[in-house]
């Protein structure tokens, strides 16, 4: 194989590998109209909480906050354990919220 296919080749191959690595799948985001989410109470921002409804929320707990939420407190939206792993809003808060130890 002469160097100038070879460097094609491989030059291709790369580009294919760095789209695939590049193309995450689509995480599902929970909305606060989903079944799930007016069941726990969920809210995309701490801001529009009914603390008459949800007499429990407390000042501080937010989702980058709780123990089910699975990213860190800079990420925007992160997977929740009481979603299923769908994402949610850092600044949400639910029902099902824990302090992280």
């Amino acid at each position: 194989m002469n160097k100038r296919r070879h460097f094609m080749i491989a030059t291709a191959s790369s580009l294919l590998s760095g789209v695939a690595i590049a193309q995450k799948p689509a995480v599902n985001v929970v909305q606060e109209s989903d079944p799930a989410a007016v069941a726990l109470g969920y809210v995309s921002n701490i801001r529009n909480i009914d603390t008459k409804k949800y007499p429990q929320f407390t000042m501080g707990q937010y989702c980058a906050s709780c123990t089910l939420f699975q990213g860190t407190p800079k990420d925007a939206t992160a997977p929740c354990l009481a979603f299923g792993g769908s994402a949610v809003s850092s600044r949400g808060w639910c029902s099902a919220w824990v302090k992280k130890a």
